[in-house]
């Protein structure tokens, strides 16, 4: 299950130092036969763009959206590293193209890790030529450790089509937030498909999964999600290349959550009955990031209150005698007032990892969901300090 298990594609991974630790921080993942496939990209938003994210789109424009391999280091984000940190991405890339015998165009950087340092690119050269040495069928899992930060497990997922495959890898444990989250992910499928209908494909399965995804409201400088097409399963029907796009990226996004810093619970957040989609998702997005509300996950408090506020605070259309609240199947709040439970079943279902929110806010048609965890000390334990 990963980059690999589509016919074509080849990935491998390597330490290279750039992590004190010694584990694995560099990896590769590359069409069998090096020739430059179709590729498409989804970025993150933030205007504190890192250096290779740049290249990226810098690389893709100038192929119209074709590549033959991706290059990933951990450890170090080649974040806010000014103009060496453009050459440094670049270098990567020249790096990787003349071990693999491509272009230096055809070849997509990402990295994650620390902001505002430099990388130690004699330690990373020497990772690239290791990691293209060990490129193999069977390296999609060495690169899915290689690309790990806080991650404690490695991500990966496939997807088989009708006739065709999508898999993919991921990272991401914290810094999670909708328009995307810390996290880099490199998808490939052997079906047919032309760089324009592939970003457009690909944009959409991000909406649906990593967009909806959000740890803490913090967006990063480095989220990345490619997708590499070799196109040798033929032409596909594009909604069902789409569909599987959407659910390669949900489980990548799904196992994030499970795995982001410090949490202890997945919390699937639905809201219905919103004036609009876009209110929904307003009222989800801003009930996942509240602290009162993260912290009574944590403490498996089903209080309905935090909720309710939230959504009243949100500016979107809403009555508090039409909001319906419900933990796990189970009415906790409606009709302007708290509801009898089942208090065991209640109980139970909040001591599990998987919690199941759902909020109708009776006002209209719209629908969102959200993929968030609860806030422990763990999480407040990694993040209190930058080395």
């Amino acid at each position: 299950m990963s980059v690999t298990s589509t016919p074509g594609f080849v990935a491998g991974g390597a330490t290279c130092g750039i992590k004190p630790s010694g584990v694995p921080d560099l990896a590769l993942v590359a069409t069998a036969d090096r020739a430059a496939v179709t590729a498409a990209g989804v970025f993150t938003s933030n205007k504190m763009t890192a250096a290779p994210v740049l290249v990226c789109r810098e690389h893709l424009a100038a192929t119209g959206g074709k590549a033959a391999a991706v290059v990933l280091n951990s450890g170090n984000a080649n974040a806010a590293t000014g103009a060496q940190g453009m050459a440094d991405a670049r270098q990567m890339a020249a790096a990787t193209a003349a071990e693999l015998g491509c272009a230096t165009e055809e070849v997509l950087v990402c990295s994650t890790g620390w902001i505002g340092y430099p990388l130690p690119m004699g330690a990373i050269l020497g990772g690239i030529t290791t990691a293209a040495a060990n490129l193999s069928e069977d390296g999609g899992a060495a690169a899915a450790t290689a690309i790990m930060t806080t991650d404690t497990v490695p991500r990966s997922a496939v997807v088989v089509g009708e006739g065709f495959t999508v898999g993919g890898i991921a990272k991401g444990a914290a810094m999670l937030e909708p328009n995307m989250a810390t996290m880099l992910a490199v998808l490939t499928t052997d079906a047919e498909v032309d760089p324009a209908t592939a970003t457009e494909l690909l944009r959409t399965a991000v909406g649906t999964s990593f967009n909806c995804l959000t740890v803490d409201g913090a967006e990063s400088t480095n989220d990345t999600v490619l997708l590499l097409a070799n196109g040798t399963a033929g032409p596909v029907d594009p909604d069902a290349l789409g569909a599987a796009l959407a659910d390669a990226c949900l489980s990548l996004s799904v196992q994030m959550a499970d795995d982001a810093e410090g949490s202890t619970k997945t919390v699937f957040l639905t809201v219905t009955g919103a004036a609009s989609d876009a209110e929904a998702a307003k009222g989800a997005r801003d009930t996942a990031n509240c602290q009162l509300v993260k912290c009574s996950w944590y403490g498996e408090d089903p209080y309905w209150g935090r909720i309710a506020a939230e959504m009243g605070a949100a500016g979107i259309a809403f009555d508090s005698d039409t909001i319906t609240i419900s933990y796990g199947g189970q009415v906790v709040y409606a009709g302007g007032e708290a509801r009898a439970v089942d208090a065991v079943a209640l109980e139970s279902h909040m001591a599990g990892r998987t919690l199941d929110l759902d909020v109708d806010l009776g006002q209209g048609t719209g629908t969102a969901r959200v993929v968030t965890t609860d806030l422990s000390h763990a999480y407040i334990d990694e993040n209190m300090r930058t080395s």
